[in-house]
């Protein structure tokens, strides 16, 4: 591999390469604005789709599957080989492998295992050990790559985040930067709301004075779903005419459907599947709701906000800390209990309080554009690509045998 002229080479290291999911969506983020900068800069995956800039190119590991877990691992024994013959000057790593300079550390495997198994798995799936195996595996990666000396930084987008990796893995807080998501405050705008918002509504045939509110996202189960649909009642009671809005898939969302009929919700949930236009999806909405159990930041909160939108949500999502309760929504204990879910619903969906807070929500956006973000984290990048390569550089000029004899 030769050298750009100017630029460093950079592997950005995560095993699936996709247009959709918040890491998916945070690695081309980074792509695109270190090849930007000139630097060369390659993807090293499992497999992806198109690339973010035209000179970013693919690194592609097959690797075999007769399972998750088996998967996973392979992946990381496989990077491990291949940055050992490449000649990368830096190696950020975005998840479940254990060979990087820089990690971007995207959760804590361990906290959401505990999370998981105390509030989401039933006795039988508990007894049964349902993703024993792939949950092992993920944590003893995890593991393995926070051994000292193993990597250089360590690159969280939340506060929340960096407390747990201190406490997890006894990691120094001078080795970790806290840089929160950017949004890109283009596309998410609350001009939207009489385009894009206003014609999503008039599809699904919801009236100018409705209440609208909005969940986004996969893995229903973490993000909150089922006890949203348990505060609705308790919502329709105090505002009859609100409409909730169900953006995203999970295996399970035919057992979602059946609970809102269970609760007699009717046609005032819709479920929309998957969705590629969100902005729409926020521009149509009055209220984000993301009740989470466990989110290391959530993108769709900053985009929310962006789109002028108050938020319900939860201490356990990381971009809570960009939120003042007095200004832009309610910030709730995890996991949420519907009558406390549904008394913040009813309070941030009074048609004034979420007129009084739309300017405020998109000044706070404002502060972590995408720009910025990616501006904050290429600069660490290069700064830790700057010194290794001058140690490397340092180390070629030692005579023959003197790192050798320790001399």
């Amino acid at each position: 591999m030769t050298r750009s002229a100017g630029g460093y080479r950079i592997a950005l290291v995560y095993a699936s390469h996709r247009q959709r999911g918040g890491a998916e969506q945070y690695l081309n983020q980074l792509a695109r604005s270190l090849a930007r900068l000139g630097h060369e800069i390659t993807i090293v995956c499992r497999r992806h789709e198109d690339p973010p800039h035209p000179s970013v190119r693919f690194v592609h590991l097959p690797v075999p599957s007769p399972s998750n877990a088996w998967r996973m691992w392979s992946f990381a024994r496989a990077v491990e080989r291949h940055v050992r013959s490449a000649d990368y000057d830096v190696v950020v790593g975005l998840g479940r492998t254990w060979s990087q300079d820089v990690i971007r550390c995207g959760g804590v495997h361990d906290t959401f295992l505990e999370l998981e198994r105390r509030y989401l798995l039933g006795p039988w799936e508990r007894w049964r050990g349902k993703g024993l195996l792939k949950g092992w595996v993920a944590a003893r990666i995890e593991e393995r790559a926070y051994q000292p000396g193993r990597y250089r930084h360590v690159l969280v987008n939340s506060e929340l985040l960096a407390r747990d990796l201190i406490a997890r893995h006894g990691i120094s807080r001078d080795q970790i930067s806290v840089i929160h998501n950017g949004v890109d405050l283009e596309r998410f705008h609350p001009r939207l709301r009489a385009t894009a918002g206003a014609a999503l509504r008039s599809e699904l045939g919801l009236a100018d004075a409705d209440p609208v509110l909005l969940f986004l996202g996969t893995g229903f189960a973490r993000k909150g779903l089922r006890a949203l649909l348990d505060a609705m009642p308790e919502v329709l009671r105090a505002r009859p005419e609100a409409r909730l809005l169900v953006v995203g898939t999970d295996k399970h969302n035919r057992g979602y459907r059946e609970h809102g009929e269970a609760l007699a919700l009717g046609d005032r949930v819709r479920f929309l599947g998957r969705r590629s236009d969100p902005e729409a999806c926020f521009a149509a909405a009055d209220l984000y709701v993301l009740p989470t159990l466990y989110d290391s930041f959530a993108y769709s909160i900053l985009e929310a906000m962006a789109s002028g939108l108050p938020v319900v949500t939860t201490l356990n999502a990381g971009a809570s800390e960009l939120l003042d309760p007095r200004e832009h929504g309610a910030v709730l204990e995890a996991p949420c209990a519907p009558p406390r879910l549904a008394e913040a619903v009813i309070e941030w969906s009074d048609p004034q309080r979420r007129a009084a807070s739309a300017a405020s929500l998109r000044r706070r956006a404002e502060q972590h554009s995408e720009e910025r973000s990616m501006g904050e984290t290429t600069a660490l990048i290069l700064e830790v690509a700057r010194t290794l390569t001058a140690e490397r550089a340092a180390a070629r000029a030692l005579p023959a045998g003197w790192a050798a004899s320790g001399s």
